[in-house]
């Protein structure tokens, strides 16, 4: 049907192209485009042979020029960003300038601020609208399925969301003393930043990882999770009909939060440049030269995740509560596209967002956040492409 230029070649771009690769009919051709262009001869040499054609190219996302050359010789529908979210507004400004559609996973963050904010982003809404080209904000699991999650509750269930809490569980063990199941950079800024959730339309801030919970998640038990601040809610704030408070919390193991706290205290996971024989270094960024590569980890990890939403509102004048989730097997993922779950829940639904822009479902000149669309489409491919989702219409609440 059409040709998608993917910038990324690291454990989330693996598996989108893998599932691009699956989907043919829709992504006829496909580019991977990555600064290290060997990784992407690499994953191509083991997808070729089948109906989608793939190319590889060399490209520099920090440079606006570099992408509208590519962009410009390739002709793409859609741009699939799965670089760095430092990388956003580059290839944003890229779309805009070859009028090419643009999708990404996460949303900008500055390289020097640990600050996750749509802000950015939003400020080219009347720029993508005026070119006639689309931007899908946030086409991945958290933020991704988590708001079209949201947005299906509020479609089918509820005249009223009042309480949504995201949770998001990974069971899964690797083996390592210590490592990061994506990327060890964007994984310890998220972790090590003030918490924040949204009530009655204000933020409330918090210390870092102050706010614990227990709680009993499906195939997985109990676990201990965290409030974090997350970018859905601040989209999500916005986007859903009577919304009283959103909060967002992840597991960690002790473990985990012992090896995160030593690392902190030493000073290994500031974002602050220091000078190391004669050179200026970010020690967070040196922390993650070291650490194990997140797209090694699928040969050794086993377990299960769990992400969903928990709802509570009003419908047809009665209270009711909600949880929809979905459960992924890291063993299963590898097995079918030779990556661990984390990587796994977030291409799958990158390549469904592209999908939907590629094939028309999705069509709205601007910049978008995901559950601004129709869900059921979405909810429809994610049990078709490997995501399946549970309901449960009498969850334990969190307190």
């Amino acid at each position: 049907m059409g040709k998608a230029l993917i910038i990324g070649c690291g454990g989330v771009a693996s598996v989108t192209i893998h599932k691009c690769c699956q989907n043919s009919d829709v992504f006829s051709e496909i580019m991977i485009a990555s600064r290290t262009k060997s990784k992407c001869d690499a994953l191509k040499a083991k997808l070729d042979g089948g109906k989608t054609i793939i190319h590889t190219a060399q490209v520099n996302a920090d440079n606006v020029d570099e992408l509208i050359a590519l962009i410009s010789d390739f002709k793409p529908t859609i741009v699939i960003n799965l670089a760095l979210p430092y990388q956003d507004l580059t290839i944003m400004d890229a779309c805009l300038a070859t009028k090419t559609n643009y999708m990404d996973t996460a949303n900008y963050e500055p390289l020097d601020t640990a600050k996750f904010e749509y802000k950015w982003q939003w400020d080219y809404r009347q720029r993508f609208e005026e070119a006639g080209i689309m931007a899908l904000l946030g086409s991945g699991f958290d933020p991704g399925v988590t708001s079209v999650f949201a947005a299906y509750a509020q479609k089918h269930y509820f005249d009223e969301i009042h309480y949504l809490d995201i949770l998001d569980a990974n069971a899964g063990d690797h083996g390592y003393p210590f490592a990061t199941n994506f990327n060890p950079e964007i994984n310890i800024r998220e972790i090590t930043a003030n918490g924040s959730y949204w009530e009655n339309g204000d933020w409330v801030e918090t210390e870092p990882l102050e706010i614990k919970r227990v709680y009993y998640f499906p195939q997985i038990g109990n676990k201990d999770m965290y409030l974090l601040h997350h970018e859905e809610l601040e989209s999500l704030a916005l986007n859903l009909k009577g919304i009283k408070r959103i909060r967002f919390f992840m597991t960690f193991g002790q473990n985990y939060l012992t090896h995160l706290k030593c690392l902190e205290n030493v000073g290994m996971t500031s974002i602050t440049p220091i000078e190391y024989n004669g050179m200026q270094i970010v020690p967070l960024q040196f922390l993650k030269a070291v650490l194990p590569d997140p797209a090694s980890l699928g040969p050794r990890t086993k377990g299960k995740t769990n992400i969903g939403c928990i709802f509570k509102g009003i419908k047809d004048g009665k209270e009711k509560t909600y949880y929809v989730y979905n459960v992924c097997d890291h063993e299963e993922c590898y097995k079918e596209v030779e990556s661990q779950a984390i990587s796994y829940t977030t291409g799958v639904p990158a390549m469904i967002g592209a999908m939907l822009i590629m094939n028309g479902t999705w069509n709205k000149a601007g910049v978008h956040n995901i559950e601004e669309f129709n869900p059921d489409p979405f909810m429809d491919a994610l049990n078709k492409w490997g995501l399946p989702w549970i309901e449960d219409f009498d969850p334990q609440m969190v307190d």
